[in-house]
This record gives structure tokens, sequence and C-alpha cells, in this order.
């Protein structure tokens, strides 16, 4: 059973991570804000009594759910309301409180400024590439690249095949280095 402090602590260090996975998933920071404050609740309050090794996978698994839900609710408001967006004043947007963590964290705390703005300029156009991937694709990729996933953790994850997992991956992978090296990045 995971402690109290064992699923704070797994929370706090998955929280920007989960954050950025529903953004690239649904493209609106505030929708993604609450897919992941939403998935955060649903862990700790229906598994939170779960061993701290099973709350990565169990996390993964909820954040994808609550993904697809927002996809669904969106498409059944599509079809039964009419779109009223044009009819009303966009409001300035709120900083968001991820966005204002310092920068610096992400960055190699020797870099002089110029190595620190290639790197910046890099991951902004490889966070870029990732939200042109297709949608399973970007799921794959983030959960066995960025989340650490092993293949057969992915599938269940993602609720497909081992196999699936090996072609999203790859495809997602080619299309990456593809989109990146049509801009000037090489490894």
């Amino acid at each position: 059973m995971a402690s109290r402090s064992e699923l704070s602590s797994f929370l706090a260090g998955v929280e920007r991570r989960a954050y950025k996975q529903a953004l690239y998933a649904v493209r609106d920071e505030e929708a993604a804000l609450d897919i992941v404050q939403d998935s955060m609740m649903r862990l700790a309050e229906k598994y939170g009594n779960q061993p701290a090794e099973e709350l990565p996978l169990l996390f993964q698994r909820i954040l994808q759910n609550a993904i697809r839900d927002y996809y669904r609710r969106a498409r059944t408001r599509q079809e039964r309301f009419t779109s009223l967006s044009a009819l009303e004043a966009e409001e300035e947007e709120a900083d968001d409180p991820l966005e204002t963590l310092a920068v610096a964290a992400d960055l190699h705390a020797f870099a002089t400024p110029h190595e620190a703005l290639a790197q910046a300029q890099t991951l902004n156009l490889i966070e870029e590439a990732l939200q042109n991937l297709p949608p399973r694709q970007r799921e794959a990729f983030l959960l066995r690249y960025w989340e650490g996933l092993d293949i057969a953790e992915t599938a269940a994850v993602m609720g497909c095949s081992e196999g699936s997992v090996k072609t999203h991956c790859s495809r997602a992978t080619h299309a990456l280095a593809a989109a990146l090296a049509a801009k000037g990045v090489r490894p």
C-alpha cells in the first residue's frame, strides 16, 4: 500500500509531464489542466491504497481514459449544440501556473546563454513536431520514451497489442526525425 507521502510524491513528480501529455492530446491549456487534475483525483480517491509501484501504470491508464472522455464529450456537444463562440468576446488569457515555473530548471546549469537558447529552440521544435503526430503515435511515443514504460506496460495503458505499440513508436520516431531534419535539427 502506498503511503500518503508516497502518493503525494508520485503526483508531484508526474504533474508536469502529465500536463504536457494532455496538452499535446487536446491542444487546450484549460482542458489539459482539468484532465490532469481529474486524473490525479481519481487516482487518489480510487487507487490511493494500491502499492506505490502500481501507481504509474494506473495513473497513465486513468489519464488516457480522461483524454478519450474529453473527445467523446466534445463530439457529443458538437453534435447537439450550435457553437456560439463567434458571438462571445475573447477573454485575455491568464498566466498558466505551470508555465511560470523557472525555465532554468529544464536547462543545464552551466550552459552558456547561446547553448541555453539553442536548447530551448530545439525543445520547442520537438514539442511542435510532437503535436503534429497522429494521436495514437503521440500517445505511444510519450508513454514509451517520455514516461519510460516498457512495451507491455504501454500496451496495457493504450489497450492495444504490443505489436501495435511497436508500430506506433516506430512511425512516430521516423516522423519526428523527418520533421526535425526538415527544420535543420540533427542528432
